[in-house]
C-alpha cells in the first residue's frame, strides 16, 4: 500500500511543543541506557508531566506506569512511541479508539500506513524523529 505520509512543518512542532502538558510514553524502560528513559528524564526537566506505559513495571521514573493506553488518566497531549515498528499498528489503533490528539513514533519507529491511518484519523502525527532532539533544536 503505498503512502504519501509526510513529517508536520517544524513551525507545525514547535507549536505543538508549546501546547502539549501531558505525554504518555509507550515503551518506556527502567533502564537508564536505554534512549526512552534519558529523553523522558529530558521531557520532566523541559516541564513535561511524563505518564509511563509498560506493562513490566508499576512505577518508572517516580510515576505510576499504566500497562496499557486504555489505562491512561484523561487529558493526555501526546503518546510518545519507544517501540518496535510491528507494534505501531496496534498502539494507532488504540490510539484512535481513545481519541488521542497526538501521536509521535521516535527515530527508528517507522510505519507508514499506520501513521498514515493516525493521520486520516485526525491526530498530530511525527514519525521518526526524536522528541528530544527536536525541542532543542527548536525551543
Amino acid at each position: 500500500m503505498e503512502t504519501s505520509f509526510t513529517n508536520p512543518s517544524d513551525s507545525q512542532v514547535r507549536d505543538l511543543l508549546k501546547r502539549i502538558k501531558r505525554i504518555a510514553v509507550v515503551g518506556l524502560s527502567t533502564s537508564e541506557d536505554r534512549p526512552s528513559h534519558g529523553v523522558a528524564k529530558s521531557l520532566i526537566k523541559f516541564g513535561y508531566e511524563v505518564v509511563p506505559v509498560n506493562p513490566g513495571h508499576d512505577e518508572i521514573l517516580g510515576f505510576k506506569s499504566h500497562s496499557s493506553l486504555g489505562q491512561l488518566p484523561t487529558g493526555i497531549d501526546l503518546v510518545d512511541v519507544f517501540r518496535a515498528p510491528e507494534h505501531v499498528p496496534e498502539i494507532v489503533d488504540q490510539c484512535i479508539a481513545l481519541k488521542m490528539p497526538a501521536l509521535w513514533l521516535q527515530e527508528g519507529v517507522i510505519h507508514e500506513q499506520a501513521a498514515q491511518r493516525a493521520l486520516d484519523a485526525g491526530m498530530f502525527v511525527v514519525m521518526d524523529r526524536c522528541i528530544y532532539k527536536e525541542y532543542k533544536r527548536l525551543i
